[in-house]
């Protein structure tokens, strides 16, 4: 039996929830079962749609950009009408992603926040959207001609979402192609399907987004992910997720515009003249929220060796507060990870550092619900899988340097990129971060998890090779269109 509390209105567990596709909600001949990652219940059914139905998507959607397109202000208009209505269904949003996502509804109901930021920008970048002139005059082949540069939706996107964000990162990708003015198709991630679907009910029924510019596609990763990569009338792929995947992504389909927000192994520097304890007040939000299933959770803590067992002390103490349990009980900050899968292989991970020399202060264990404990691991080399690759899960790991040379050398020891932090008091030493750190955000005195939406957002290496944020999203979701008036 389902219990209630688990079902939000929109989502029935006992039929299958259609999604929109060529102008129609459809169910398909197939279902996939979706299941709660804390305590594996059935929250639902969606299609399991094939390649035909990707291709039937994108075909809509090049139909209605040709035929329909969105002026600017009608963009910006529906942008507007999706803030206000995400903020009047808050609570309904995050009570899906706390069902589907098992993270804990405080912290869903912040999601759903931001994604009401993305929205607002977005509609702020489809108002300001413009080209440029362009002086032809100033050579003599340009006299009497006026040159201009147009901004012109590159075609079709193909939007590829993950299951950690299910809300806010999907946001990421379709309210700046709705500013650019292209038509989405969007394959949700497979655990996490349901925000998806709801937003663009929302959009297309609320908000009077036309039925052929937002279109999703559900069913088995691979054979939709090939065929929306494969197909030659998508334009641009953005996609959030592996490195593995992302670059097979990329080599797979060379001749498009292919954007890739991927991994990263998040470093925090401590310096001994930073403030320690904020820096640990952050880090018991940082390195666990969502069980630690973010590209930016704090990752690896570099301490310095003056402050280190000080600080070590105090962070155990502050992560052993944090409760853990069900993500919609109000007073849970850690719930389940994403498949008892990733779950082990993170237990395995903590358990090959400790029998390696490295240490567990906390956690390392499994609550009685079978949720991983919020784990901090001391005495952790670099070379261990809890420094060198992404955990992505609810473990810190500490390494001690002795001065901010090596620490500078820890931190870039990586093949990720995305955002790294460093709390110091000294101005010398902040800007020298800024310059030595090879990462594309760096940021004094903050966690590298903090990030506002309308930032320019991504990284280097195996972290990706894009920038989000609405207004970097929509120059590459633009194509720039010169223009030449003659007499």
């Amino acid at each position: 039996m389902t219990n209630p509390a688990w079902i939000i209105p929109s989502i029935d567990p006992s039929r299958v929830t259609a999604v929109p596709i060529g102008g129609d909600w459809i169910t398909g001949s197939e279902t996939h079962k979706i299941q709660s990652p804390y305590d594996g219940r059935v929250i639902g059914l969606v299609p399991a749609l094939t390649a035909a139905d990707v291709a039937s998507a994108v075909e809509t959607a090049k139909t209605a950009l040709v035929e329909k397109p969105l002026a600017q202000w009608r963009r910006a208009q529906i942008l507007d009408l999706a803030a206000r209505a995400l903020a009047e269904r808050a609570e309904e949003f995050a009570r899906c992603i706390a069902v589907e996502a098992a993270k804990p509804i405080r912290t869903a109901r912040l999601e759903v926040q931001r994604a009401i930021s993305t929205f607002s920008f977005s509609a702020g970048v489809a108002r300001s959207l413009t080209g440029e002139t362009v002086p032809l005059e100033a050579a003599a082949a340009g006299e009497g001609k006026i040159g201009f540069v147009l901004r012109v939706p590159v075609g079709v996107v193909a939007a590829i979402a993950p299951f950690n964000f299910p809300l806010n990162l999907v946001a990421h990708k379709v309210a700046p192609a709705i500013a650019a003015g292209c038509p989405v198709v969007l394959k949700p991630a497979g655990p996490t399907p349901f925000s998806s679907i709801l937003l663009a009910q929302l959009l297309l029924e609320q908000c009077g987004l036309p039925a052929g510019f937002l279109q999703v596609v559900t069913g088995s990763g691979e054979v939709l992910g090939n065929a929306l990569v494969d197909h030659d009338d998508v334009a641009l792929i953005s996609f959030t997720g592996s490195p593995k995947v992302g670059w097979s992504i990329r080599s797979r389909a060379p001749r498009k515009r292919v954007g890739l927000e991927l991994g990263n192994n998040a470093p925090l520097i401590v310096e001994p003249d930073g403030d320690w304890r904020a820096a640990v007040e952050k880090v018991r939000v940082a390195g666990f929220s969502h069980a630690g299933q973010s590209c930016v959770s704090t990752q690896r803590l570099l301490v310095h060796s003056d402050i280190a067992q000080d600080m070590v002390d105090d962070l155990t103490e502050a992560i052993k507060t944090l409760v853990v349990g069900d993500p919609l009980d109000e007073g849970t900050d850690v719930s389940a990870l994403i498949s008892h899968a990733e779950r082990d292989r993170v237990l395995a991970w903590v358990r090959e550092a400790e029998a390696d020399g490295a240490r567990v202060t906390t956690g390392g264990e499994l609550s009685a619900d079978g949720v991983l404990r919020p784990t901090l691991v001391v005495e952790a080399r670099p070379d261990m899988k809890i420094c060198s690759q992404e955990v992505f899960g609810p473990v810190v790991a500490v390494t001690t340097y002795e001065d901010f040379d090596e620490a500078l050398r820890l931190a870039n020891d990586t093949q990720y990129g995305l955002q790294a932090g460093v709390f110091t008091r000294n101005l010398g030493t902040a800007l020298k971060a800024a310059h030595n750190l090879d990462f594309g955000g760096v940021l004094i005195n903050e966690v590298p998890t903090w990030r506002t939406e309308q930032q320019p957002y991504g990284g280097l290496r195996d972290s990706g090779n894009t920038r989000e944020g609405p207004a970097w999203a929509v120059r590459e979701m633009t194509e720039e269109r010169l223009v030449v008036l003659s007499p």
